[in-house]
């Protein structure tokens, strides 16, 4: 995610926090010192905020280690003002998975208000669960309050909340995964609108407002991404591979690319040894060249070898957790050992938005 300040590694997995954090310590620090109570509260508020959170990224870490249960990666972890987000390589398609993955996180947020227990006396004020902010309350209480909160706002079915999360996990036992996503997204979206109302309404809290937005959003995206899914279910990677492309030989002057990189539509090349890949030039490291032109550099200096090569009969579905798990922008496709293809993001694009598809005869050319 962009905007992110750097990052540190939890559990193997890279946690950022986003800009947009630093706003809210800010505006916390900021309304605290405005109601009077001066440094001690405010210093006493920022840590609160700090602490709640370490919390969030415990609970989405609870998430990423249940998903990993599965084989599943989590690409990071990112702090946003309205929350964490957990990246996951892609989403659990059994229900039993998912169900696990949704409730690792609020259960995590009820084993932290079980450890704080012992510390308020085994009491929480009720006042502190109304008004978990309050500067009468102990931080210790606060903290656990606001872990309740946490455990029942996140349950709310409000897909894709991890109660959403839940009830769609619970539907695809009945219903197939497309119309179980399609009926949790309408059930949060009529939250997120509840959210958004309440929050400008009634409560005057726009940071309500702003999570329902998110959910909102959040739905629809995740529900148009299942269809997606769907829709290429049936192709594979020789349905959107391009067929008529470059390569190059690992002594061919850069130079000599460079003008058909300018000339041609062709970003990546791959790099051919008597029939044999022996790596991709990627765009990137080509305009780098390009910027500083090093005479007598061949294609063979600024190759990168692909551990990842694509077979032209593998599920088109499946790639698209490839090309999120990766940087690169153009995956090489092989037939029996020999080079058929190249498939990019961009043409993978190209079939979503295309009414139907057709094959495109194989012409393979070289520089």
């Amino acid at each position: 995610m962009k905007l992110a300040l750097p990052s540190f590694q939890l559990a193997g997995i890279p946690v950022r926090i986003h800009w947009t954090f630093l706003l809210l310590v800010g505006w916390v620090a900021l309304s605290t010192s405005a109601a009077g109570v001066g440094t001690v509260g405010v210093l006493a508020n920022v840590a609160l905020l700090v602490a709640v959170f370490v919390c969030v990224v415990l609970h989405e870490l609870g998430h990423a280690l249940a998903a990993r249960r599965y084989g599943i990666e989590t690409r990071d972890i990112t702090l946003l003002p309205i929350g964490g987000v957990a990246r996951l390589e892609r989403l659990p398609r059994r229900p039993v998975e998912e169900l696990v993955v949704a409730l690792a996180g609020p259960a995590v947020n009820v084993v932290i208000v079980l450890a704080l227990l012992p510390l308020t006396g085994w009491t929480t004020a009720f006042a502190s669960l109304l008004e978990p902010l309050a500067f009468d309350v102990s931080l210790v209480r606060r903290l656990a309050a606001i872990n309740v909160i946490m455990v029942a706002f996140n349950m709310l079915p409000a897909f894709p909340l991890d109660g959403g999360r839940v009830l769609r996990a619970l539907l695809a036992t009945r219903l197939s995964y497309t119309r179980a996503t399609d009926a949790a997204a309408v059930v949060g979206k009529l939250a997120a609108v509840g959210f958004a109302v309440l929050g400008l309404l009634v409560l005057g809290n726009p940071l309500l407002a702003l999570v329902g937005l998110f959910v909102y959003f959040a739905a629809s995206q995740e529900a148009r991404q299942v269809r997606v899914r769907e829709r290429l279910r049936d192709l594979d990677v020789g349905d959107a591979m391009a067929t008529r492309f470059e390569v190059v030989s690992p002594d061919t002057p850069l130079e000599t690319i460079a003008h058909a990189y300018v000339a041609g539509g062709q970003a990546d090349f791959p790099v051919v040894l008597e029939g044999s890949l022996q790596g991709v030039l990627r765009e990137a490291d080509l305009v780098d060249w390009m910027c500083g032109r090093t005479p007598g550099e061949t294609a063979g200096d600024l190759a990168r070898s692909t551990d990842t090569l694509l077979h032209d009969r593998r599920p088109l579905v499946e790639v698209l957790d490839r090309f999120a798990a990766t940087k690169t922008a153009t995956l090489p496709v092989v037939r029996n050992g020999l080079l058929v293809g190249l498939l990019t993001r961009s043409a993978v694009e190209r079939v979503l938005a295309a009414d139907g598809w057709g094959r495109t005869p194989s012409n393979t050319g070289s520089v």
